[in-house]
């Protein structure tokens, strides 16, 4: 029997462009949905970093989609576009505030097309307040949030994160927005617009230093570091071995007192500088030099061999190089080797969310290259004729500016 996912049936219209709105719009086409990735004719802006092949993270946010290219700036275009949206289920954009407006195409409009469209945009700052008309990319965002300001040591400067954490954070948002508004849908008849800021979801991230300022803690420093944000446990940190380094957390007194028999010295766990956690927290410094010299002398793989029969929560700091080649992702089919047109053979993910009763998620085909459906879309969805695909191509409207002569 044929396994029926969550979106079988949906049509979604994904303008995503970068991460944030592309990441949504995967998430949606795991769980079936048919995404058609509306383009301009130059590309989404990650398509543009390479002209000769697609970029890797372009190939990883887009499986599953098709490729439309529509200038929407042209009135053809945009009527073609309008076209679409009355037969979508679902749009995704993640435009600054305002710019969907500006042509025409904002929530308003689109909604009294589509009624039962659920619009889905994510913005830097959202729809309203002072920052609204700030330019917001994933590093100004961390800025924004304070993400950057807790990342780093206490010494040194703001760092950014390393992953574009604001631009995803805001993505799982999205998705779960629209899937809500879908269910309402069902409820009412009716869609509704789901609004996503990438500084609010960025901000929920910062629970654990933003709580020692709700809780009126004014010793703990801007940045920690790897240890803990509010500075309330230990050990909780990064420790180096003699081939590189591991990540310990000890979130229960349980895990202090199987790392005191670790480290040889079983009285720590009732002496009254280190036999709590907010006193271990009070002497984070010597609690770190005790477990740091243990680890010094042995490696990563002893360190964890040790630790995870003794139920501590740890981790050997990976590299991206061997994330790329971690054993657990491969035993859970994280990784899909895929055939793309151009690049060839390709491993991509497939989505972490994992439906036990909706099919498993699977990449039914790759992403696309630009333009790649537009004519078979049109001609399947909107009935145009091959004269007709023509002279659009002819007119700008669909043509891919990769195409282009001259």
């Amino acid at each position: 029997m044929t396994i029926r996912r969550p979106l079988d049936g949906f049509l979604v219209l994904d303008l995503g462009q970068i991460y944030n709105g592309p990441y949504c719009g995967l998430t949606l086409g795991f769980m079936g949905a048919r995404v058609l990735k509306i383009e301009p004719p130059e590309g989404d802006v990650v398509r543009r970093r390479k002209r000769e092949v697609e970029p890797w993270p372009l190939v990883m946010l887009n499986s599953n989609k098709e490729s439309v290219v529509l200038d929407l700036k042209q009135p053809r275009g945009k009527q073609i576009f309008l076209d679409l949206v009355a037969k979508a289920d679902v749009l995704i954009e993640n435009f600054a505030a305002g710019v969907m407006d500006r042509l025409g195409l904002g929530y308003d409009v689109l909604s009294k097309l589509n009624p039962r469209l659920v619009y889905g945009g994510s913005s830097g700052y959202g729809l309203d307040g002072p920052y609204r008309d700030l330019a917001a990319m994933d590093v100004t965002v961390q800025a924004m949030t304070g993400i950057m300001n807790s990342t780093g040591q206490p010494d040194g400067p703001p760092t950014k994160a390393g992953a574009a954490v604001c631009d995803f954070l805001a993505g799982i948002h999205l998705c779960a927005g629209i899937l809500g508004a879908l269910v309402q849908r069902e409820r009412t008849g009716k869609g509704q617009r789901v609004e996503v800021a990438m500084h609010e979801a960025g901000t929920i991230a910062l629970a654990s230093a933003l709580g020692a300022v709700m809780d009126g803690d004014t010793s703990v420093p801007e940045r920690t570091g790897n240890r803990h944000p509010a500075l309330a446990m230990a050990p909780y940190n990064t420790y180096q071995c003699s081939d590189g380094y591991v990540a310990i957390f000890t979130s229960a007194e349980r895990h202090w007192q199987s790392m005191c028999q670790l480290l040889g010295r079983p009285e720590l766990a009732q002496h009254p500088e280190y036999g709590s956690t907010i006193a271990r927290a009070r002497n984070m410094a010597e609690i770190d030099d005790i477990v740091g010299a243990w680890t010094l002398s042995r490696t990563k793989a002893e360190v964890m061999r040790l630790l995870n029969e003794a139920h501590v929560p740890c981790s050997p700091v990976k590299t991206a190089q061997e994330v790329a080649r971690d054993p657990h992702l491969e035993a859970r089919g994280f990784w899909v080797d895929i055939d793309h047109p151009r690049r060839g053979r390709t491993r991509v993910p497939i989505s972490p969310i994992r439906l036990h009763a909706g099919g498993k998620p699977e990449i039914r085909s790759p992403a696309p290259t630009l333009g790649q459906h537009t004519d078979k879309v049109l001609a399947e969805l909107l009935g145009f004729k091959a004269a007709e695909l023509a002279e659009l191509r002819a007119q700008h409207v669909t043509e891919p500016v990769t195409e282009r002569k001259g």
